[in-house]
C-alpha cells in the first residue's frame, strides 16, 4: 500500500489518520519474519517513547514452529500495532498485547492470522486501559483456508474504561472454509467494580492507588508466559496504568 489509506478500509476504521499522514511517507514496508520448522521465538514489544508509534510486521511460522509476541501499546498520540501471521501445519502462535492510555490518545492492534495447514494453534489475548478521551481498538481476523482442518484458534478482547469519554472497540471476526475446527472468540468492555475500589479504599489505599491496583490484576496475565528474565514490560505497563488510574 503506498497511497495513505483512509477509514473506507476495514483496517484503519478506527485510525488517526492526520497522526498517520505525519509518518506515513516514511513508513517501509512491513518486517518480515520467519519462524523456521520446529523453531521457537519470543518477542517483546516496547513503545518506542515517541507520540506516533507503528510498527507493521508480516510473521510465517513453519511447520511445528513456536511464536510468542507480548506488545504494550501506549504512545501519547497514536499507536498502531499490525500484525499478519501465517501458519503452517501444527505451528502454535500466541499474541498478548495492552492498549494503554489516556488523554486524546488513539492505540490500535490488528491483526490477521491464516490457518493455511492442518493442526495449527493461535491465541490473542487483548486487554485495553483507558482514561480520558483515549481510544483503543481491536480489530483481528481469523482466516481458516480448507487445508486448515483441526484448527484451534482463540480471540479474547477486554476492555476497561475509567471515564466517559474513553471509547473501546472491539471487532474480532472468522472466516472458516475448513469444517474441523474450534475457533472462538470473546469480547467485553466495562468498569471498574465500585465494590472492589470501596474495599481497597477501606484498607488504606487512596482513590489513585486503589484504581491502579486493580488495574494492575487486569493486565498482569498478559506477561505471565515471558521466557528469561525480561519482565521489562511489566514494569512499564506498570507506570503506564498508574499513570492514567491518577
Amino acid at each position: 500500500m503506498t497511497a495513505l489509506p483512509t477509514r473506507k478500509l476495514e483496517a484503519y476504521r478506527y485510525a488517526d489518520i492526520d497522526a498517520l499522514r505525519d509518518v506515513w511517507d516514511g513508513l517501509a514496508q512491513p518486517q518480515r519474519v520467519e519462524i523456521a520448522a520446529q523453531q521457537r521465538l519470543q518477542q517483546i514489544w516496547l513503545p518506542n517513547g515517541d507520540e506516533i508509534d507503528i510498527r507493521r510486521v508480516e510473521v510465517v511460522i513453519e511447520a511445528g514452529a513456536v511464536a510468542r509476541i507480548f506488545a504494550l501499546n501506549n504512545a501519547a498520540r497514536y499507536g498502531r500495532y499490525e500484525i499478519d501471521v501465517t501458519l503452517h501445519e501444527g505451528a502454535d502462535f500466541a499474541f498478548y498485547g495492552a492498549n494503554i492510555g489516556g488523554g486524546n490518545s488513539t492505540l490500535e492492534i490488528v491483526t490477521t492470522l491464516k490457518h493455511v495447514a492442518p493442526g495449527a494453534k493461535s491465541r490473542q489475548t487483548i486487554r485495553s486501559v483507558l482514561g480520558d478521551k483515549a481510544t483503543g481498538s481491536f480489530l483481528g481476523r481469523i482466516e481458516v483456508a480448507r487445508e486448515g482442518q483441526q484448527t484451534d484458534a482463540e480471540q479474547s478482547v477486554k476492555a476497561m474504561l475509567l471515564d466517559r469519554g474513553a471509547t473501546a472497540n472491539a471487532k474480532p471476526e472468522l472466516e472458516i472454509f475448513a469444517d474441523d475446527v474450534k475457533c472462538a472468540h470473546g469480547a467485553t468492555v466495562g468498569e471498574l467494580d465500585r465494590n472492589q475500589l470501596f474495599y481497597a479504599a477501606a484498607r488504606g489505599l487512596d482513590p489513585a492507588a486503589a484504581r491502579a491496583l486493580l488495574l494492575e490484576g487486569f493486565v498482569a496475565g498478559l506477561w505471565d508466559e515471558i521466557e528469561g528474565d525480561d519482565q521489562g514490560i511489566a514494569d512499564l505497563a506498570r507506570e503506564a496504568l498508574h499513570k492514567v488510574a491518577a
